[in-house]
């Protein structure tokens, strides 16, 4: 029986230096010029001040779990061989938040408030940015 491949990202114009940073090991996310504030989910406009001067810029990889939910079953076929898995949004230390994978730990130690740090996984063509526990 041939391996369901897993669905990955659409890299777009907006998101292709973050994709490309992820291959580099670096987390990237965006910073608006005008009102300083930090920005993820790549985009064009900043969606504080409305203003399009944005850049990138390096961000720690340093965060806390908001929020998570551990799979028992899977959310489709090409997932199977992953369970359990942690979905979380993770609060980074810049401000934005983002919807990740909690990996290489005991999935009961999870917790909100945890502290974790990003470390990159290869999924399929694509590295992704996952985080684990500090």
């Amino acid at each position: 029986m041939d391996k369901i491949m897993k669905p990955l990202p659409i890299i777009d114009n907006d998101s292709k230096f973050f994709w490309e940073g992820c291959e580099k090991g670096k987390l990237f996310i965006q910073q608006c010029q005008s009102c300083s504030l930090h920005i993820f989910y790549p985009r064009i406009l900043c969606p504080h001040c409305g203003e399009e001067n944005v850049t990138w810029v390096e961000a720690s990889g340093e965060g806390t779990i908001y929020s998570y939910t551990i799979a028992r079953r899977a959310g489709g076929p090409a997932f199977k061989e992953d369970l359990p898995y942690c979905v979380a949004l993770i609060d980074l230390k810049e401000g934005v938040r983002m919807m990740t994978n909690i990996i290489d730990t005991d999935m009961e130690a999870i917790h909100c408030d945890q502290q974790v740090k990003v470390v990159f996984q290869k999924v399929g063509e694509m590295t992704l940015p996952m985080f684990t526990p500090v």
